[in-house]
């Protein structure tokens, strides 16, 4: 008998004699008994007997070797009998991961944003960004608010609030660029001395017969850090949505990841969606999380299943709280740059509070070709998986960047809001192994400027007190140049598009009016650095009239994020 059985057996023996003391006590069905009686402190002393082996039990499985450990660990980590991998041992318990008294309660990691500045056209007249269609950034704050509180201004980016809504701009032509280019002007609502320059891309629409098939793989964390309502739950009802829309031209697998990674349910046909749904039903939390782990499986396995000319994906939903194996940020960073390669996209799905890492998620989407959300319901679950789905799996054009060069004729200063983050040197405009962002079918991307014109007196920039200014600049009248580059999906070589932009005087736009206010609530949360005080109220009523179609009411949610936003400031402050 091993160290383990005997301890055990001891244990199981002490148990049993408390039961049979327990049980040979006199009975007293007939006769009531107060709270201090003996029959009564004699099963409570029963009781203490049994709760002291169940914990001398738990006490000698702690002690356990490593190799028994491991053992069990891969195998609840896998699901009736599907084959399951590891690529390194579970780690000892002292690593796995326990809530200690002293912890914060709020672990979410954030990247520090520096709000972009304001740029004097005649020492720097050229602006260059990367495009981005993420959107995690909106429906994060969206779920902090509704717990009471205000976002944390590193986790506010403008540009994903923006771009978390379509503009209803003209879908380009068939047969040309896989993309329009709309740009407007109007008006500064927070300051009458400037005016706001919008640039617009709208992505075709493929038709739904026209989609190429999907090989995916549902990356998943089912460690115990997942093990919350909002977490492991709603992930896997978000996943079962999205399974719903595939067919059977389409691949699903499934890999998992807690200590060690697992696939718990090989290739797929989508059409099979009790199969898909049920290896999904059977997934629980618990363990640590190994994500480098679990993303170097998925991978393996999405270049396993590549489908020439489809949309090869993998799609990781996790907190991002990765803590065992390869946790190190720019190591996980330069895996997926590395992967990405291989021609297989990366999208990533953010669940969950307290210990969200939106840092890491949002730069893996960004590293691997991909997008990346945060799924704080399953309305949202259904915007993007179900209602956006098109957008989310198929790509039309890759490596996006935009350049604008600003004449000093009219133009005297601008600072481009938002995309602190995506921002480029000038010369990487033309290098084609810069990496960009990525347009899916039917996105829409919006980039807004808050431009001075020369002598408007809304400069807020000293001009240099040695530097000799030309006044005569460009005599042509334009405002400023627009150059796109983009690249076919799997093409290498950019492309450009040129567009001079000519001062316009007309009014403001409804879309326009509605980015403008979306932008200032965004602006609102970090600060309000360049707001010149432009209130809440004020925002809400230039965001209510240019409201417009609202099929999914998510315009109508935005006007409500506004007001709520206001309450809670107030209760912070202590206002009445």
């Amino acid at each position: 008998m091993n160290h383990w059985q005997r301890h055990g057996s001891l244990a199981l023996m002490t148990a049993g004699l408390a039961f049979f003391a327990a049980g040979c006590a006199p009975s007293t069905t007939n006769e009531p008994q107060g709270p201090e009686t003996p029959v009564v402190e004699e099963r409570q002393e029963a009781d203490r007997q049994v709760a002291e082996a169940e914990q001398k039990v738990i006490s000698e499985r702690r002690a356990q070797p490593q190799a028994e450990l491991a053992q069990r660990v891969m195998s609840d980590l896998a699901v009736s009998g599907a084959q399951t991998f590891s690529s390194q041992p579970a780690p000892p318990p002292m690593a796995m991961p326990q809530r200690q008294a002293d912890r914060p309660v709020d672990r979410e990691n954030y990247a520090e944003i520096d709000t972009n500045p304001v740029h004097r056209v005649v020492e720097t007249p050229v602006s260059t960004f990367s495009i981005d269609v993420d959107t995690g950034s909106y429906s994060n704050i969206r779920r902090m608010l509704r717990e009471g509180r205000l976002p944390p201004e590193d986790a506010v980016r403008v540009e994903e609030m923006i771009n978390y809504f379509s503009y209803d701009y003209p879908v380009p032509e068939a047969g040309g660029a896989p993309f329009s280019v709309t740009v407007e002007q109007a008006t500064t609502p927070w300051n009458a001395n400037t005016r706001l320059l919008q640039i617009g891309l709208q992505g075709y629409r493929p038709d739904p017969g026209s989609i190429p098939a999907s090989n995916l793989v549902f990356l998943l964390d089912v460690s115990g850090s997942m093990n919350s309502p909002d977490k492991l739950p709603l992930l896997v009802n978000s996943m079962k949505m999205l399974t719903r829309e595939l067919d059977e031209d389409d691949r699903v697998a499934i890999v998992v990841y807690a200590g060690a990674s697992g696939l718990v349910l090989e290739s797929t046909p989508g059409n099979e969606h009790a199969t898909i749904s049920a290896a999904l039903d059977r997934l629980s939390a618990g363990g640590s999380t190994n994500g480098g782990a679990g993303i170097e499986l998925a991978y393996a396995q999405a270049r396993q299943g590549f489908i020439e000319g489809g949309v090869n994906r993998v799609i990781l939903a996790t907190d991002g709280d990765f803590n065992v194996g390869q946790v190190d940020f720019d190591s996980l960073i330069d895996l997926v740059e590395r992967q990405r390669e291989s021609g297989v996209a990366l999208t990533t799905l953010g669940f969950g509070t307290g210990n969200y890492n939106d840092h890491l998620m949002e730069q893996l989407a960004d590293a691997g070709n991909g997008q990346h959300a945060y799924i704080d319901s399953l309305n949202e679950a259904r915007k993007v998986l179900v209602d956006e789905l098109s957008s989310t799996l198929m790509m039309i054009a890759k490596d996006v960047k935009i350049q604008i060069e600003f004449n000093p004729a009219l133009v005297s200063e601008y600072r481009l809001i938002g995309y602190e983050n995506r921002m480029l040197a000038r010369e990487d405009f033309n290098n084609d192994a810069v990496d960009a962002g990525d347009i899916g079918a039917g996105h829409t991307v919006t980039a807004l400027y808050e431009i001075a014109l020369v002598g408007s007196g809304g400069e807020r920039v000293d001009p240099l007190r040695y530097q000799t200014e030309s006044t005569g600049g460009d005599p042509s009248g334009e405002l400023a140049f627009l150059r796109l580059r983009y690249k076919a999906p799997d093409g290498d070589t950019s492309r450009l598009i040129e567009q001079a932009i000519r001062p316009e005087d007309g009014g403001m736009s409804e879309r326009l009016a509605f980015a403008a206010a979306v932008s200032a609530f965004g602006q609102h949360l970090r600060g309000g650095q360049y707001l010149e005080g432009y209130s809440l109220d004020e925002i809400l009523a230039l965001a209510t009239p240019a409201r417009g179609e609202d099929p999914f009411g998510y315009r109508g949610e935005f006007l409500q994020l506004v007001r709520l936003a206001d309450s809670v400031g107030m209760a912070q402050r202590g206002e009445k």
